[in-house]
């Protein structure tokens, strides 16, 4: 029986010796004694140039063997400097989990192997395995030891300094740029800041003012939902004397300086008006238009949509609605309560929105009535929203984000039952108290809790921050949407025959998912290439993020800052191999 007190250290480089052995047979049974039957991996570029997933043992062996004669993975050594091999339990499952280096022809590369004993010996065998590529042979960012020296300015007295290369290689007026990024939130930033160290010319563009805005200008009470230790972006922690709760401003103005520091290239007031590909020269014609009016033709190669959602809002088709002759505005054009003191307001949608703004307009002193279209997940800020991020309260940023990354569909989907039945648990009170005053709960597909009700719709729950509680005790009124007849003048019309008086109402009914903006931007062709984007489909990975589409040339990024922060890596190796002609290679 394996000791758990041994050396895990040895049995893990063991694993990994063997592993790099049999990696070079053309047989893939030699491979299957190393993992277990029930098994996963996921490579992130590495071998495959993908972001895939392959689960088990026969499956893995095969796709390792025709993938390893090309990449040539070798090196494979226990990793210095990080968490050292350990016993876990992750996702109800005690085993040994090693993060380890290697090399492939093409770059360097880290990843997880995560071991559990098994058969009659109780030998170690794989149960997950991570293989993530980090960089480029030859291309390295330049960061520590290896930074920029700025000779170019500060020794040339008569040449332009800093600022004026700064402001040339911002202006494009005798260049147009490698890589179109549209969209300025944490997508946009991370990648466009990866891409940077990468020397790849880049120019982000957005509509907004103000770098920030996206998060500026939404309403009033915003702050974040996650935790801070979770949210950095790439190369810049926040400070350690940061709220816990990151306040939207904060966060809008650290964007600024973000950009300011890591001199990303930036136009604000432009709008993306779209594009075609040439598919002979590869490369784009895309029209960008200023807030003046004016207009500039741009030939990048790449572009990469940083929109997150649409941004576009869903405005759902109410029959009636229009008989309302109040205030009617969609959450996203919402700002503040203190126009509503003393006036009545109704809100439809259940989702984080929708309780942030109901909460809001009640503590203005407003009358509120939030009307629920639809089943909805509800946990308590704390504990129970940040169970998922346990991992990020303990060891490095770099160490977590791999992990996070290491963790297959099928296994976190196991994690967040468990955590979905802890967090019940924790908030029963409440949900108890929600259910008497008839509001509908779920807990996303299977038990999978809010994460993966985010990852497949984006939306769904409230991390409750006291509007719940609020609802439990009628002091915000609760409706349902099927209870009401009609729409009326000065209201609602519900079925019982009484009215549900309304000066406002906030639709807080999401936004159009980005296969809308993709018809409208490139065209129906495009868009049919491409097919639906964000969410699994029958995969282990999301559709069409952060990896290669069927359209060349363009890229999707999205997601909270953790996600854009760890998969904007991944995106700039591939835009970097790209342009350096690796990949044509492979």
């Amino acid at each position: 029986m394996l000791d758990r007190t041994k050396d895990i250290s040895v049995a893990a480089q063991a694993w990994l010796d063997e592993f790099e052995r049999v990696l070079g047979k053309s047989d893939p049974t030699v491979l299957d004694r190393l993992f277990l039957a029930d098994s996963f991996w996921r490579d992130v570029l590495a071998l495959s140039w993908n972001l895939q997933t392959i689960a088990g043992r026969d499956a893995i062996a095969r796709e390792l063997t025709a993938l390893a004669p090309k990449a040539a993975p070798i090196s494979f050594k226990i990793a210095s400097g990080r968490a050292p091999p350990r016993w876990v339990t992750r996702a109800g499952t005690s085993t040994i989990e090693a993060i380890f280096d290697f090399e492939t022809a093409m770059g360097r590369g880290s990843g997880i192997v995560r071991l559990v004993p098994d058969g009659p010996d109780d030998r170690p065998r794989a149960w997950t395995l991570l293989t993530a590529l980090d960089e480029l042979k030859g291309f390295e960012e330049q960061l520590g030891s290896s930074r920029p020296r700025g000779q170019a300015y500060s020794r040339d007295f008569r040449g332009p300094n800093w600022l004026d290369q700064r402001n040339t290689s911002r202006d494009y007026a005798d260049r147009d740029p490698a890589v179109l990024i549209v969209g300025g939130g944490q997508a946009g930033l991370a990648i466009a800041a990866r891409l940077k160290q990468l020397k790849v010319d880049t120019l982000i563009v957005d509509r907004e003012a103000r770098i920030g805005d996206n998060w500026r200008k939404r309403y009033h009470a915003l702050t974040l939902h996650n935790q801070v230790q979770v949210n950095h972006l790439p190369y810049m922690p926040f400070p350690p004397s940061w709220p816990v709760y990151i306040p939207k401003d904060k966060l809008a103005n650290w964007f600024e300086s973000y950009v300011d520091a890591m001199e990303l290239n930036f136009w604000t007031g432009t709008e993306f008006e779209g594009g075609t590909y040439d598919e002979a020269n590869g490369q784009w014609t895309v029209t960008l238009r200023s807030a003046d009016g004016s207009k500039r033709t741009m030939h990048p190669r790449h572009v990469v949509m940083a929109t997150g959602v649409s941004g576009i809002a869903n405005v759902p088709d109410i029959p009636t609605l229009g008989n309302f002759t109040g205030t009617l505005v969609h959450s996203s054009r919402y700002e503040d309560g203190e126009s509503w003191t003393g006036k009545r307001a109704i809100v439809i949608g259940t989702g984080n929105s929708g309780h942030d703004i109901a909460q809001d307009l009640h503590s203005s002193g407003a009358a509120v009535t939030l009307v629920q279209r639809s089943p909805t997940l509800v946990t308590n800020i704390e504990p129970s929203a940040q169970l998922a991020y346990a991992t990020y309260n303990e060891g490095t940023l770099e160490d977590n984000d791999l992990i996070a990354a290491s963790m297959p569909t099928p296994l976190a989907k196991k994690t967040h039952v468990m955590l979905t039945e802890q967090s019940k648990a924790l908030d029963k009170e409440l949900l108890d108290g929600l259910a008497r005053v008839g509001f509908k709960l779920d807990f996303g597909e299977a038990g999978t809790g809010w994460q993966f009700k985010y990852l497949t719709r984006g939306g769904g729950y409230y991390f409750n921050v006291g509007c719940s509680n609020l609802i439990v005790e009628c002091a915000i009124k609760l409706r349902q949407f099927d209870d009401i007849e009609a729409f009326v003048a000065a209201g609602a019309r519900m079925k019982d025959g009484t009215l549900l008086p309304a000066d406002l109402i906030v639709l807080s009914t999401g936004y159009k998912p980005q296969g809308y903006l993709v018809r409208k931007l490139f065209g129906d062709a495009v868009a049919d290439r491409i097919g639906p984007i964000w969410g699994f489909g029958d995969g282990f990975e999301l559709r069409n993020m952060y990896a290669r589409t069927r359209q060349p040339g363009l890229w999707f990024i999205a997601g909270s800052l953790a996600q854009c922060r760890i998969n904007s890596k991944y995106l700039a190796l591939q835009i970097k191999a790209i342009e350096e002609g690796i990949l044509g290679r492979l």
